[in-house]
């Protein structure tokens, strides 16, 4: 069983999926790293370079057991995200996302982010997008999008704009975040 928050997969790994998830994580920027308040420079060159960059996304995304993941939350500042609006299909990648339309409607339900590991907090998002972008080959697409597919989607977006759960969540659940990413000190005696 599943039970799915945001970009985060919480599910009983076996030791070597959480080996990997570990290893995984050891590449993906934790806050406060500075780069993930960076805005992301759109991609002009859809070359082997990029393939490379989103098949290191991809493969990051799967050993993670993420539902998402942007080229920012790896140190790149590439307007890039991989996730998988399809558990059985694997990862789709978007080159220069934008949002161009979102529902009215919005619900609110927990996130986490493999950014900010111990942090579930609800955020608000709609309910329903249209996200155009390019694809890996520059070719563009339109996807329609609903549900947990459109939350996670929403949720990348904001990592190529620099913004994170902490900035969209309420006053009271970013205080509580906020104790749990803050280092604990060490006593010695």
């Amino acid at each position: 069983m599943t039970d799915d928050a945001g970009p985060v997969r919480k599910e009983k790994l076996d030791p070597e999926a959480e080996a990997r998830r570990r290893l995984a994580l050891v590449q993906v920027r934790q806050y406060p790293d500075p780069v993930l308040r960076m805005k992301a420079n759109d991609v002009e060159a859809f070359d082997e370079d990029l393939s490379r960059l989103i098949e290191r996304l991809s493969s990051l995304l799967k050993d993670a057991n993420g539902l998402g993941l942007a080229a920012t939350q790896i140190g790149v500042l590439r307007r890039v995200f991989v996730f998988q609006p399809d558990p059985e299909e694997p990862a789709v990648a978007l080159v220069n996302p934008r949002l161009a339309d979102g529902s009215e409607e919005k619900i609110g339900d927990e996130e986490g982010c493999l950014s900010l590991q111990g942090v579930v907090i609800p955020v608000d998002r709609h309910e329903r997008i249209t996200v155009e972008a390019s694809d890996p080959d520059g070719n563009d697409v339109k996807l329609e999008l609903e549900g947990l597919p459109a939350r996670v989607a929403q949720h990348e977006l904001d990592h190529l704009e620099g913004i994170l759960i902490l900035d969209r969540t309420t006053a009271d659940a970013r205080r509580e975040a906020l104790a749990v990413l803050r280092p604990q000190p060490i006593l010695v005696r």
